[in-house]
């Protein structure tokens, strides 16, 4: 078998994202299924971990994704040399987002003596790239992110097996029961990444209380490092999980839920994974025709044409926070009702290309 390394060095949900392109890289190109080995940043390991098709995971922190960025050390970078060279890797799939450039990655595949790499580059490649896609020609930008990683890995030559539809997937989901109760629930995430794609912490609360108004039960879930967050929307009636699961077990319990309520982070895509509805709490400082939850039922609320759109900003930059504020919990309420109940989402489809 031979050996392809696919290279996402982002986080969680960047990672899950790149589940369809990993399974089509394993599947092979008619030669035989590959050992794909899967490259990511520290916050990715996890995510990478429950990937289909993935025979080993190597994390490593790159000097220009992680923030904060590590030092670019000769030691730092001759760890990722001596992985490579040790796990005789001979070609490189590198998978990265339209602001990212795949050249510095390849260099040092490069040079660690991968023989063939895939990229998609606005920039000239010389040598380091042996199949490169130019964006904007000869794919479009606007699309799915998990569309995108696809089509760099049919570059190199690889695609779905025939019966794969190339939704997002996770493999050997716990049963988390033993948290969650029997009893159908709304999951409630209310945590984000960075502070500009979040809903207020009140917001939430008041959400989760007309849910359970309206007769659903509702488990609120968290990291360990937001545990303060979660015991604050997780209103009398609301069981916290709050640092209280793993993002395998997470999975477990996105997977039990009826619905999930998020923001754009790394839990929306996992509960794309498991197959849960998503009202996504989404803000438009990146597009959600390429970020939105990929090919579930979904409600996307937020106003996508608010004037943070497209900055990319960590951190709002606009007084009030706009965009999710002005999103009602009676319209969470709402959304959660029509996902539960079947109603079609049409109008979210609409916002995603349109947005």
């Amino acid at each position: 078998m031979s050996r392809v390394l696919v290279a996402r060095l982002d986080s969680a949900g960047d990672v899950l994202l790149a589940g369809p392109a990993v399974r089509a890289v394993t599947a092979g190109n008619g030669g035989g299924p590959n050992d794909v080995m899967v490259l990511c940043g520290p916050q990715g390991k996890a995510a990478a971990e429950l990937l289909p098709g993935v025979a080993e995971v190597f994390s490593w922190a790159s000097p220009w994704i992680v923030d904060p960025a590590p030092p670019a050390t000769q030691d730092h970078v001759a760890a990722l040399a001596d992985w490579v060279r040790k796990t005789r890797i001979s070609e490189a799939i590198i998978l990265t987002s339209f602001h990212q450039s795949p050249l510095p990655l390849a260099l040092l595949l490069r040079l660690a003596g991968v023989g063939h790499i895939t990229g998609a580059s606005v920039d000239y490649a010389g040598s380091l790239l042996d199949r490169r896609l130019r964006p904007g020609e000869d794919f479009p930008e606007d699309q799915p992110e998990a569309e995108r990683a696809l089509g760099i890995a049919a570059a190199a030559g690889y695609r779905l097996p025939g019966g794969d539809d190339g939704r997002l997937q996770v493999r050997n989901i716990p049963d988390t029961s033993f948290l969650t109760g029997d009893e159908p629930y709304i999951a409630v995430h209310p945590g984000a990444a960075v502070p500009s794609r979040a809903w207020p912490p009140l917001h939430h609360a008041a959400a989760v209380e007309l849910l359970i108004g309206a007769g659903y039960r509702v488990v609120v879930t968290g990291g360990p490092q937001e545990q303060e967050l979660t015991a604050t929307v997780a209103v009398p009636g609301a069981l916290d999980l709050g640092g209280r699961t793993d993002l395998r077990s997470l999975a477990g319990v996105l997977s039990g839920a009826s619905a999930v309520v998020t923001g754009n982070t790394g839990p929306a895509h996992l509960a794309a994974a498991v197959g849960t509805p998503v009202v996504s709490l989404f803000a438009p400082v990146v597009p959600a025709i390429r970020w939105a939850p990929y090919k579930v039922p979904l409600e996307l609320l937020g106003d996508q044409h608010a004037p943070c759109l497209l900055s990319r900003a960590r951190i709002c930059p606009v007084p009030g926070h706009p965009c999710l504020s002005t999103v009602a919990p009676e319209e969470v309420l709402a959304a959660v009702q029509r996902l539960t109940r079947g109603v079609t989402y049409l109008s979210a489809r609409r916002k995603t290309r349109n947005a």
